[in-house]
């Protein structure tokens, strides 16, 4: 990490608020990684060598025989960073580091495919791409193709360029009003879209999290979620480092070591989706009687256990309750509101609902002519206002428009009201999936799968799982001459697709079935993947 000599320079009139607040809790601990321990001032001294790194480096060496002292550090002016770095320390400082130096981060997720990644940069056009050594196959290729620069976060993280010295030029003033952050998501085009958010709103997204949840410098969570995704990135690492909490980064999800941590005592909160929760369960069912015992009374110490990004089925709700004495608190929320609603942190937590609105969050529910509905019984659309609420969709002005009524955000989920908590029914457009804690539009899925060279056309819906929310399944339609072997399909998706898009089951068919309008008839197409006692 950089020296300790870099925290001693003044810092920019307007910074980012979260780094301000991170001054005030230099010397406790923010990050626990298998790399080390990181205190808020290692964060703060990284971060700012990191932001004059890439300030250095992206904006290019100046005049013949300039130094980087000479010309100061220049602001990188929503500049986009595209970083591909595991959860961990490097991951903090890089995410920090563009922040400071101007930057718009673009999270890469280290699960997908070069296809995936592909998508982003050429969308994104981001003018340098951060890298993981153990990371660098899979992104260094893409980038040299497309001429962008590569940095490499060891370096970043561990060669300041500057001394420290009275001379050394300061990082640049940062507003809130600035573009911050660029989460890709799928929409219902088929192709991820960049989900852009300013500083400003993100701190409204973590402020109304604080509190309602309550979130305090004595917290310490542990992050097990991916950090391309709105749930790990704001719910956990941020909403703690904001409050002078302690976060812990397991390098991927272990059930088993999951239940060890939780045994040690000092984790505080935890926040999964309900496929992780599943999987938990069943290795305590698996474990013996001395590890149960063990496993439950740690996580039975814990004061908050939070589930989202996919719908909690009641039976693992109640389950996770015998196991820990834990009433699983659910919230809703999407990549462009971050949470919107939630179940209280002191009060009723019902299950199969997603609670009320959060602070400073407006929720309101309309018919298909966006006409306000009163009656809570009547299924509607929900519509989102608030100052968390997304700036645009990437260079898709047209779609953004499109996103909103006025000045409402539309979810395209729809809801009904029981005694004032939300249940949501699902989405309006059968082509979104939520599966995995993701939201994945079943038409990319199908473009990708019409370009194996066995399959002619396509269909793919989701089916409900008790595990996953909903599971892919797709029925394919082999081309002329051809037999499709659908093992190997799936296999062939994998290559191309994030895990999480890639149908579980696939099924052959001569035909899709199609309406008179020709437009194919997915419900008759999930039909086929339901239980016989149920068709």
């Amino acid at each position: 990490m950089a020296s300790p000599s870099n925290v001693s320079r003044p810092a920019p009139s307007q910074e980012p608020t979260l780094i301000r607040r991170a001054r005030a809790h230099a010397n406790r601990i923010a990050v626990v990684a298998p790399e080390g321990d990181l205190t808020y001032g290692d964060l703060l001294r990284a971060s700012r060598g990191v932001g004059e790194q890439l300030s250095a480096s992206v904006l290019g060496p100046g005049a013949v025989g300039e130094t980087p002292i000479d010309r100061g550090v220049r602001d990188l002016v929503e500049a986009r960073i595209a970083y591909l770095v595991p959860p961990g320390l490097q991951h903090v400082a890089v995410q920090w580091g563009i922040w400071r130096a101007g930057g718009v981060g673009v999270p890469l997720a280290t699960s997908h495919p070069p296809p995936e990644l592909a998508h982003v940069l050429d969308d994104a056009e981001p003018a340098a791409v951060v890298v993981h050594s153990s990371l660098a196959d899979r992104i260094v290729p893409l980038a040299q193709e497309r001429g962008l620069p590569v940095l490499d976060s060891d370096v970043l993280c561990s060669e300041p360029i500057f001394d420290g010295s009275a001379g050394a030029p300061s990082l640049p003033d940062v507003a809130g009003a600035r573009r911050a952050l660029m989460i890709y998501t799928s929409g219902t085009t088929g192709r991820a879209k960049g989900v852009v958010t300013t500083h400003v709103q993100l701190d409204a997204q973590v402020t109304s999290l604080v509190d309602a949840w309550e979130w305090s410098a004595a917290d310490h969570i542990l992050l097990v979620l991916p950090l391309h995704h709105v749930h790990g990135i704001i719910n956990v690492v941020t909403c703690a480092l904001w409050s002078g909490a302690c976060c812990q980064m397991m390098p991927r999800f272990d059930a088993s070591e999951t239940w060890e941590r939780f045994a040690r005592g000092d984790i505080t909160l935890f926040m999964a989706v309900p496929t992780v929760y599943v999987r938990l369960i069943q290795a305590w069912e698996a474990a013996g009687r001395e590890d149960r015992e063990r496993w439950s009374e740690g996580a039975g110490a814990m004061r908050l256990m939070v589930s989202g990004s996919a719908a909690l089925p009641v039976g693992v709700f109640e389950r996770w309750q015998q196991l820990t004495g834990h009433v699983l608190l659910e919230r809703y929320g999407m990549t462009e509101i971050g949470m919107g609603l939630s179940n209280p942190l002191r009060g009723e937590r019902r299950p199969g609902l997603v609670g009320r609105p959060l602070p400073g969050v407006e929720v309101r529910r309309v018919d298909d002519g966006g006409e306000v509905m009163l009656e809570p019984a009547t299924p509607g659309e929900l519509e989102v206002r608030g100052p968390g609420v997304f700036s645009e969709y990437w260079r898709r002005p047209e779609e953004t428009v499109a996103a909103f009524r006025d000045g409402w955000f539309r979810t395209g989920d729809v809801a009904v009201v029981e005694d004032g908590y939300y249940r949501l029914l699902g989405r309006i457009s059968v082509d979104i999936v939520k599966t995995r804690g993701y939201k994945v539009s079943t038409l990319q899925i199908e473009e990708t799968l019409r370009e194996h060279q066995t399959v002619a056309d396509c269909a793919v819906v989701g089916v409900p799982d008790s595990e996953l929310g909903e599971r892919l399944c797709g029925v394919v339609v082999p081309a002329r001459d051809t037999t499709v072997d659908v093992d190997a399909v799936i296999a062939w998706a994998g290559d191309r697709l994030a895990p999480y898009k890639v149908p579980g089951e696939l099924r052959i068919v001569d035909d899709l079935p199609r309406n008179s309008m020709g437009k194919v008839q997915k419900r008759a197409v999930k039909d086929l993947f339901a239980p016989e006692d149920t068709r």
